[in-house]
């Protein structure tokens, strides 16, 4: 009674997780306790993509509406659905990863490969600890998130195909190797070593970059890869993010492109970059208004073991994009 009721209940949550294909949802309802790692870690993605475009128009902003977290954002083929799909992917590679490395789930653990002795610019060391699975995450993460794209034919599913392979390589490409010595001393005549990833950040910042360098493609002539759409760009390599059409420039609130606008949002008056009121309020103006912002201060150190703060009470001025003239 009690596997009835598991399948039944994982059959009713594939069922209604909204846009999977019939592979996608098989997948889900054999592993659904990877399936929930999956999407409790969704929010780290979600954090580490509003936090790259922070101080950018389109901000990573989520919605409720349509059959994704971004509306109708991702009907669109531009640079930031390039990155959503680039950042998505690694962030089912980074969760599942560390899930198998914490023993949360059955299916996985750490890495097998990773016993007996190897070597490195400083010298030998035996493999121990706990190394990240991160090949199995990475074939997960291809046979479930390409699922949908590989079904598809056209321009589109590979502009995805190729992002989604971009960001699983970011993770892998920051993978480093830990050691623990062991020794008389501190001698580390012998250390102990594991394969770990880096901070999530990592990766989002990796992506970014690959973000502002992406390169605008069109199909070749076989339908099989790409060719860049100018003839004065290099054709895109496996690590670069690639997209087909110009992006809106996210200033007014649109429903047919998914776009927010930038109504309401803050700006910097002193700032000459992507944050500056004039490139966020799009030459609309902004509004100011004065606030008073509350900070520790004058903190002192008492024995033993106690830091006491003055809060500081500060006026500032914020400013905010108007709306549509």
């Amino acid at each position: 009674m009690h596997r009835y009721m598991g399948t039944l209940g994982s059959q009713v949550m594939c069922n209604n997780i909204p846009g999977l294909v019939s592979k996608q949802r098989q997948i889900c309802r054999q592993q659904p306790k990877v399936m929930q790692a999956i999407g409790l870690g969704m929010k780290d993605w979600i954090t580490e993509c509003q936090h790259q475009f922070r101080n950018h128009r389109w901000n990573c902003n989520t919605t409720a509406r349509g059959k994704n977290l971004f509306g109708r954002l991702l009907l669109r083929s531009t640079r930031e659905v390039a990155f959503v799909y680039a950042i998505s992917s690694a962030g089912v590679v980074y969760t599942l990863a560390r899930a198998c490395s914490q023993g949360e789930l059955v299916s996985c653990s750490c890495d097998p490969t990773k016993k007996g002795s190897s070597w490195d610019p400083k010298g030998s060391f035996n493999w121990g600890g706990c190394s990240d699975h991160v090949k199995h995450a990475m074939r997960f993460s291809q046979n479930f998130v390409d699922a949908k794209e590989r079904k598809e034919k056209d321009a589109r599913a590979l502009m995805n195909l190729h992002n989604n392979r971009a960001g699983r390589r970011a993770v892998k490409r920051f993978m480093t190797l830990e050691c623990k010595c062991h020794g008389v001393s501190g001698s580390c005549s012998l250390r102990t070593c594991w394969l770990a990833m880096a901070d999530f950040r990592h990766t989002g910042n990796h992506l970014w970059k690959r973000y502002n360098a992406a390169v605008q493609v069109a199909v070749n002539q076989y339908g099989t890869g790409f060719t860049a759409a100018h003839s004065h760009f290099k054709p895109p390599t496996h690590n670069d993010l690639v997209y087909l059409e110009d992006s809106p420039d996210y200033c007014i609130r649109d429903q047919e492109s998914g776009t927010m606008g930038t109504r309401g949002r803050l700006c910097q008056r002193m700032s000459r970059g992507a944050d500056s009121c004039e490139a966020m309020c799009c030459g609309r103006g902004y509004d100011t208004s004065r606030v008073i912002r509350t900070t520790k201060c004058e903190c002192k150190f008492h024995w033993c073991c106690a830091v006491h703060c003055r809060d500081c009470h500060q006026q500032v001025d914020v400013h905010t994009c108007k709306g549509k003239i």
